[in-house]
């Protein structure tokens, strides 16, 4: 895998295509200037935080893997992102999670107030759709199709139940299965409809969607679990948020459930299995294989 990897930049990857969906967003959303000017500001405040843009990055390079183009996928990686932004949102409110700080900035209730970030996360869930809708469609796959992956990932059933599951999990002693169920919702299920999002910009086959969907959800999964590792061991400083938050509350993680080094080891398993995905794309796929193992490796 080294040696596939060895002529691949990823950083030159995650810079090119984060100018280019910052570009696009930028575009797609209201100035800041548009009345009411609050809304706008608020929503560009967190959407223009500076995060890595991960979710759109996988889009574009599932797209790139299966034969497409930035380009025809591009709106698809605008809406992901804006329906990751909003989550992020609602979820550092005092209702939820709690937090001061995201990206290492003031979060948006802290600057906003807690009525305009409300507002602010329903108007980027709500932008996204009008931003997917822009997308094309393909042979394969409709503009139907495209609304409801994009919608099940994140409704009830997917991020937004992942949350819920979450809140009733505080302060409660919950198992691995339950724990799992969590983070299946709240981060694996936004990364792996990204990734399938980027194959159905590239009218991918029946065969290359599941072994998209097997690779993000995989994925997701490990970038979870990394999480919960980081908040134990990295401080506020190296996260740009708040840390050790998760023991201050005794939230359920996998370090407090299986131990720190169990969770790596279950890290690098589930990462092992979304390079196995990968195999059907014959060495096409070395961008998903360099961000898989950039995501593993956040914690080293």
């Amino acid at each position: 895998m080294a040696a596939k990897q060895s002529s691949f930049d990823l950083n030159h990857f995650l810079a090119t295509r984060t100018d280019a969906v910052n570009a696009a967003l930028d575009k797609f959303l209201p100035s800041e200037k548009t009345k009411p000017a609050t809304i706008h500001k608020a929503m560009r405040y967190s959407l223009f935080a500076g995060g890595k843009r991960m979710r759109p990055a996988v889009l574009l390079a599932a797209a790139g893997a299966c034969g497409g183009s930035d380009a025809a996928a591009m709106p698809l990686a605008c809406a992901v992102e804006c329906i990751h932004t909003y989550s992020l949102i609602h979820d550092d409110l005092p209702a939820m999670d709690n937090d001061d700080f995201r990206r290492g900035k003031p979060t948006n209730h802290k600057v906003y107030g807690e009525g305009i970030a409300v507002l602010a996360g329903d108007a980027l869930l709500t932008q996204a759709f009008e931003i997917a809708a822009q997308a094309k469609g393909w042979s394969r796959y409709s503009h139907r199709d495209l609304i409801i992956e994009l919608a099940h990932a994140s409704g009830s059933l997917q991020l937004v139940g992942g949350q819920v599951a979450d809140l009733e999990g505080e302060n409660k002693k919950l198992s691995i299965a339950e724990l799992k169920f969590i983070h299946e919702r709240k981060t694996s299920a936004l990364l792996c409809c990204s990734v399938r999002l980027g194959g159905m910009s590239a009218n991918c086959t029946a065969a290359q969607l599941q072994a998209l969907t097997d690779f993000g959800y995989h994925v997701g999964l490990a970038f979870q679990v990394i999480d919960d590792i980081l908040d134990v061991t990295q401080t506020s400083e190296q996260l740009g948020k708040t840390a050790g938050k998760d023991v201050a509350v005794q939230k359920a993680t996998y370090p407090s459930i299986v131990g720190l080094e169990k969770s790596r080891k279950i890290a690098t398993q589930l990462t092992d299995k979304a390079f196995a995905a990968l195999r059907i794309f014959k060495g096409r796929a070395v961008a998903l294989e360099a961000l898989a193992e950039f995501l593993l490796k956040r914690d080293k």
